[in-house]
């Protein structure tokens, strides 16, 4: 949203205002004052005119600008209605030498997350993806799904969904016994980060984000059992969601070493039996510990081995 969109929408959140005095505020023709408003409206806002001039009475359910509106943190949110893929696009951004954008799409036609799996898109979810240029080595990115999951994380659990982090970008919940007496574990969202950079620094990175939002487990097809949450605790109000998944990655990028601490606190991975698939072979163990930049420590019974990459596997307890 432009700079002056976003101070007409300032000035309307405090009180009814009138155009001519809108114009001497903001230092603009009463023109472009007009433009902004008509524009705002085609975005969803609804703005009034009462007799003491323009008085904003309703913002949209979802979208860029209403993601925007009162955003506590410095990204600009580019809409989409249904787009093949927020990460292709945030790419395409990158490449136009963009940076703090999201890309946020109601639905996806062609989704993709780790190992090139699909993942289901379908409207009523939240699929975003956040373009920054961090100024750190390319060894450190992984720090940023950990971010990305954290914030998800509390987003999901101010909405009162339990929530918790799979090592390294997945979002479960649990949900009941499975017939072998172990607990069942559905995915609530996943995380994918994808970069381009030189020997010491990040060029670009772009974090995508998918969470089950407002759909039904049934659109949701996959290897793993997912749930959403709707099915969880009901409708969410995305906009607010959204809003608060980026305030909360926002401040963990910018404390960037608390964020190990973070993660840890959420997480589900520790303390459990796991089996994850490296490109050097399967590491099987105990999941004791998770190190910057999310290195995962897994105690084997043999010693201590730690995992940078690989798709984790919760096991049953021996």
């Amino acid at each position: 949203m432009n700079d002056t969109r976003n101070q007409v929408l300032d000035a309307l959140a405090e009180e009814p205002v009138t155009g001519p005095a809108l114009a001497d505020r903001l230092g603009v023709s009463r023109a472009a004052v007009w433009k902004q408003v008509e524009t705002l409206r085609e975005a969803g806002f609804e703005v009034a005119s009462t007799g003491d001039g323009y008085e904003l009475r309703e913002v949209p359910e979802f979208g860029g600008a209403a993601v925007e509106y009162g955003l506590e943190a410095p990204f600009e949110v580019e809409y989409h209605d249904t787009v093949p893929s927020t990460n292709d696009r945030a790419r395409e951004l990158a490449a136009a030498g963009e940076a703090d954008v999201v890309v946020l799409a109601d639905a996806q036609t062609g989704g993709k997350g780790r190992l090139n799996r699909e993942w289901a898109s379908p409207s009523g979810g939240v699929w975003l993806s956040i373009l920054v240029r961090p100024d750190v080595p390319p060894a450190h990115a992984p720090a940023f799904t950990l971010a990305a999951a954290v914030a998800t994380t509390r987003a999901a659990r101010e909405a009162g969904v339990d929530a918790a982090i799979k090592w390294p970008n997945d979002l479960l919940v649990s949900g009941g016994e499975g017939g072998d007496g172990s607990t069942r574990e559905q995915k609530l969202a996943g995380i994918l980060t994808e970069m381009e950079g030189e020997a010491d620094r990040v060029s670009w990175l772009v974090v995508g984000v998918g969470v089950n939002a407002n759909v039904d487990p049934g659109e949701l097809p996959g290897e793993q059992p997912a749930t959403s949450i709707r099915a969880t605790v009901g409708d969410v109000d995305r906009r607010l969601f959204t809003q608060r998944l980026l305030e909360e990655f926002h401040g963990l990028r910018e404390g960037l070493a608390g964020v190990v601490d973070a993660w840890r606190e959420h997480a589900s991975t520790l303390g459990q039996r796991v089996r994850v698939e490296t490109p050097g072979g399967e590491v099987v163990g105990e999941a004791v510990d998770v190190r910057f930049p999310g290195t995962l420590v897994i105690d084997t019974g043999e010693g201590l081995e730690e995992v940078t990459a690989g798709d984790c596997e919760h096991l049953r307890p021996v």
